[in-house]
């Protein structure tokens, strides 16, 4: 099957079209003809070494999220059969005509969905729910302030706390302000020409917001701290700006009863990684089909030109989801 590859890490042009294997099926695997796959900033990292060269549980191989069609069921699938109509996270090997991943993994494409834009919603959309509900625990009656809320996981948030009914403050670039807007937030913010502190502490006559959802990191990271209201929550899913030299005011953590946690999905085990899918399937899924929650998608490239899609990302200037299609 052809599938990208590289053999020593750099610039996107290190990407390359190959022959490969097709992947064997385990016990527990759907194998899928790949019609489209999402790119992750993940994906950018491995390409240039941050990872190693490390097989993540599916493949050696790029790429972490699929959209296509069952091809064939390891002898332990529950629910799903050849010819459905899946999409989910894989532990690598996305960038391919086939791919396998573990079924629980796996989520039935909604209806009226095609392929490219259903392989803009599992990663993001996982990854989203599991810092604002599991992890962030927001209520309708609630406000969040959701960081780069014009990338996939960004926007994926603004979604579905403004579907949740919660009050969405939301930072972004000034030219992506109305996108971003038009997804949910209720105050966008453009944080280079405004202070997000500021708006907060303006829009909430000072109590500040119960949750925050950041990927930039150490550069935000004592700001979020004075944002948060009393009993607040700071998920820290990201580091876009680099995690060195954060301070925070601990007496402000302590006295306001602030909680700070840290998720990153590639590292969680992958029974937790399985209850994660769950929680966002069981909730969720069908409000796609209905329109409350849509797949956002910046561009789409085909598969063999995914140094171009990775140079996309780079740019910094997408909004919502990159995707390859293959096939």
């Amino acid at each position: 099957m052809k599938a990208i590859d590289f053999t020593a890490f750099g610039d996107p042009d290190v990407l390359k079209l190959v022959e490969v294997d097709p992947p064997e099926v385990r016990q527990n695997d759907l194998l899928v003809r790949v019609h489209a796959a999402g790119v992750n900033r993940a994906d950018l990292l491995l390409r240039t070494g941050h990872y190693g060269r490390p097989d993540f549980g599916d493949s050696r191989l790029i790429g972490l999220e699929v959209a296509g069609e069952v091809v064939a069921v390891g002898d332990g699938v529950k629910g799903f059969a050849v010819g459905d109509r899946i999409m989910g996270i894989t532990g690598g090997g996305a960038y391919a005509e086939l791919a396998r991943l573990d079924y629980r993994m796996a989520m039935p494409i909604p209806h009226g969905l095609d392929y490219t834009r259903a392989a803009a919603i599992p990663e993001v959309f996982v990854t989203a729910h599991e810092a604002l509900f599991n992890l962030g625990r927001l209520k309708p009656d609630e406000s969040v302030l959701i960081h780069a809320a014009a990338g996939g996981v960004g926007s994926a948030a603004v979604q579905l706390a403004h579907a949740l009914g919660a009050r969405v403050f939301a930072t972004a670039d000034g030219g992506k302000l109305e996108r971003v807007s038009a997804l949910g937030a209720d105050t966008p913010i453009d944080y280079k020409h405004r202070d997000f502190v500021e708006v907060v502490h303006g829009e909430t006559n000072g109590t500040g917001v119960d949750v925050i959802v950041d990927f930039v990191g150490a550069p935000y990271f004592a700001r979020n701290i004075e944002c948060l209201n009393y009993g607040g929550r700071l998920v820290q899913v990201g580091l876009l700006g680099g995690g060195e030299g954060a301070a925070v005011d601990l007496e402000r953590v302590i006295y306001r009863h602030l909680q700070i946690l840290g998720t990153v999905m590639k590292s969680r085990t992958q029974e937790a990684k399985q209850a994660m899918v769950k929680r966002f399937r069981d909730q969720w899924l069908e409000r796609f089909a209905d329109g409350t929650l849509v797949p956002v998608i910046d561009s789409v490239f085909p598969l063999e030109d995914a140094a171009e899609a990775h140079r996309r990302m780079e740019t910094n200037q997408s909004i919502g989801k990159i995707v390859l299609t293959s096939g």
